[in-house]
């Protein structure tokens, strides 16, 4: 909570924000630019290396005519589509502009002051954002091996437990749970409790003792998996997110979503890009390719890299001056590889690098061969 002295807000000589929210750090994307280096290639934000589904691009294209036009307030085109695609009751879905507003919905709608959330220690930070503009308090459990552990989550619970978030695979490790252990963690939360069940990057596992969460959603009335267009799909900037929740949940949290919080466009595109197999097939088969290809290459350097089911890889540096994360960030952004700084999400000694064509991760591998001889 708030370490802020308390002021009395009716007697300010200027509008005052409620308590807690001058405490949140802003959240701070992956960096996009480099100075000096005029097209620098982007590894920082996990976004598809491929781009997009073409069939996505000519819908999003087809949307021009209807600029004018709101659209349609429950996204009923792409709830069906959903529905159909994954075999989901379309009631009990709920869409947002982005996973990371469903997010900030379930905090609204389950958050009271003095309540809390749990989360990893490296989980993602939009979680704890929303949480905190509801005033409530942030537990962070340890990731022991950089994985979510069941038992330190639990530990964190008690009677303000509200929601307990997890990511799997998770953001920005890559590691990931098995289906059991979800479910251990599930069998021993209060029944109250709602279990978020972050998916962004379910699209790229294929494990076998991985579960996607939604079967839980339909056994269970406290359980939340949620889905972005954004990282498989490649529709990170049309801003497309939806969840998959008891249907008496989507109804209580649709009441405080904002009208229209998904453009016409972006609905479009993404009923195309779940229909586009091929595209999804091709981006599967490039990380499938390349994952296991750059931890074994950066490994080989002497770097420890991170067991990932994602589209990136997390690679640890040493604490020596000149070799340090902050280093290799330097090196590699002055060669054009822009690589993700995680140190705000308590790894300063890591960097996450999106897994890019065959060019790109060759040139990763070499900037990082050249950055540990120097």
């Amino acid at each position: 909570m708030s370490d802020t002295p308390v002021l009395d807000r009716a007697k300010a000589p200027r509008p005052v924000p409620k308590p807690g929210i001058l405490d949140i750090a802003p959240y701070v994307p992956g960096k996009a630019k480099v100075e000096g280096v005029e097209h620098p290639l982007k590894l920082s934000a996990n976004e598809n290396i491929l781009g997009s589904s073409p069939k996505a691009r000519e819908a999003f294209a087809s949307a021009v005519d209807q600029l004018h036009m709101y659209p349609e307030g429950r996204s009923n085109i792409l709830r069906d589509a959903i529905g159909a695609r994954f075999g989901l009751e379309p009631e009990r879905l709920l869409f947002g502009c982005g996973s990371d507003e469903i997010f900030q919905l379930l905090n609204q709608a389950f958050l009271e002051p003095g309540d809390n959330i749990v989360q990893g220690e490296y989980g993602f930070g939009a979680y704890a954002i929303g949480a905190r503009a509801c005033q409530a308090e942030i537990r962070m459990a340890r990731e022991p091996n950089y994985r979510i552990d069941v038992d330190e989550m639990l530990k964190m619970v008690d009677a303000r437990t509200r929601l307990v978030f997890v990511a799997n695979p998770a953001n920005p490790t890559g590691t990931w749970i098995t289906g059991s252990e979800v479910r251990r963690l599930h069998a021993a939360l209060p029944p109250s409790v709602v279990l978020v069940l972050d998916g962004a990057y379910d699209g790229f596992i294929s494990e076998p003792d991985y579960e996607d969460g939604f079967a839980m959603v339909r056994e269970f009335e406290n359980v939340v998996a949620t889905r972005t267009f954004s990282k498989l799909h490649g529709l990170a900037a049309l801003r497309v997110g939806w969840a998959y929740m008891p249907a008496e949940m989507a109804a209580a949290v649709d009441r405080i979503r904002l009208p229209f919080n998904v453009n016409i466009p972006a609905q479009l595109a993404g009923v195309a890009a779940l229909g586009d197999v091929a595209f999804e097939q091709a981006t599967l088969e490039l990380v499938e390719t390349w994952r296991p290809w750059l931890t074994q290459q950066i490994g080989g350097l002497g770097l420890d890299v991170v067991p990932s089911a994602a589209n990136f890889v997390l690679v640890g540096f040493p604490k020596t001056p000149g070799k340090t994360a902050a280093d290799a960030d330097t090196f590699l952004s002055s060669r054009g590889l822009i690589p993700r700084r995680v140190a705000g999400y308590g790894l300063p000694d890591h960097l996450r690098i999106t897994i890019g064509l065959e060019e790109h991760n060759r040139a990763v591998v070499d900037a990082l061969a050249d950055f540990m001889k120097a």
